[in-house]
């Protein structure tokens, strides 16, 4: 049983992979906005958790399964549509329960589950572990006002905690440029970025085997980063962005699974694209959320 899961897991982490590089190479337009993008990187999180799929003569998956896979239908919902699995691996003749083409596989399978298993719950176990001393270090901190706290355990502000999230600050933070700090924060806040770093942690726990799913949370991370740097952008004038991005170089970088931090990410990376952020209209935001709209599905669907 073990086995037929993590053959699945397989499956899905393959297709997930596929649905990445096209992501990767779309990333490099720069004039998409990251706060639209972001939901791009749905995509492959979606394929890495979710094994079946809507059939589609018009996705990535109808292209591949012409030549290097093959689609396993599960329900059929119609004429032209189905609800489908992608089976990349084809190690398989039949499958529920599944019945290999060799026995090798089979035992390749059984043991390389055990293994998925053991690496996977220490992956999560660890995640717990660092989530208990994030609540101890929110513990020390001392009130300031609402939701602000003042920790010395600090060395740059940051959001902690997923079900009630507070903005920790340094001892020593400028107080002339609080202001920034807080519109960064709060935007974190309000986006539930801290929920989806978390997530996205516990799916990649999942595909540990993977090393795409790793470059994909890495990705991930540095754009809720440039999402939330355009949040705070849109709000403010040409003098205030070159007192945003002065107030993003005096912080130091640091890094928390719980934890969206003002001076994470590469601070060059946001440094320029702070400097060279220009507003856009409301046409450019439909149209370029029509774009993404299009790829999902054209990413997401299965073969027929």
């Amino acid at each position: 049983m073990l086995g037929e899961i993590f053959y699945w897991i397989f499956n899905m982490s393959i297709a997930a992979t596929i649905c990445m590089i096209p992501v990767l190479l779309i990333r490099l337009f720069k004039k998409i906005p990251r706060r639209i993008f972001i939901w791009l990187w749905l995509v492959p999180f979606v394929r890495m958790c979710i094994p079946v799929g809507i059939s589609s003569k018009y996705g990535i998956m109808a292209l591949l399964s012409k030549v290097t896979t093959k689609t396993v239908t599960i329900v059929q919902i119609g004429d032209d549509s189905a609800l489908t699995m992608m089976n990349h691996v084809m190690g398989a003749n039949s499958y529920f329960p599944i019945t290999y083409k060799v026995n090798l596989l089979e035992d390749l399978f059984n043991i390389a589950s055990v293994v998925w298993l053991i690496v996977a719950l220490a992956a999560i176990l660890t995640l717990t572990i660092i989530y208990f001393i994030t609540l101890g270090e929110m513990k020390d901190a001392q009130k300031l006002k609402d939701n602000i706290y003042i920790s010395d355990k600090n060395k740059t502000p940051a959001v902690y905690g997923i079900i009630k999230p507070k903005i920790i600050l340094p001892t020593e933070y400028d107080t002339n440029r609080l202001n920034f700090i807080l519109m960064h924060e709060k935007a974190h806040l309000k986006r539930k970025d801290n929920f989806i770093r978390l997530l996205a942690y516990i799916v990649v726990c999942v595909h540990w085997f993977n090393p795409f799913a790793w470059l994909l949370l890495k990705m991930l991370y540095s754009d809720i980063e440039l999402a939330c740097d355009e949040t705070v952008l849109s709000k403010c004038n040409e003098t205030e962005r070159k007192e945003y991005a002065y107030t993003l170089l005096s912080t130091a970088e640091k890094t928390n699974i719980f934890a969206a931090s003002f001076g994470g990410s590469k601070i060059r990376i946001r440094i320029e694209n702070i400097l060279s952020y220009k507003k856009i209209s409301y046409f450019s935001i439909a149209a370029f959320s029509a774009l993404i709209i299009a790829i999902c599905y054209v990413l997401l669907t299965n073969a027929s």
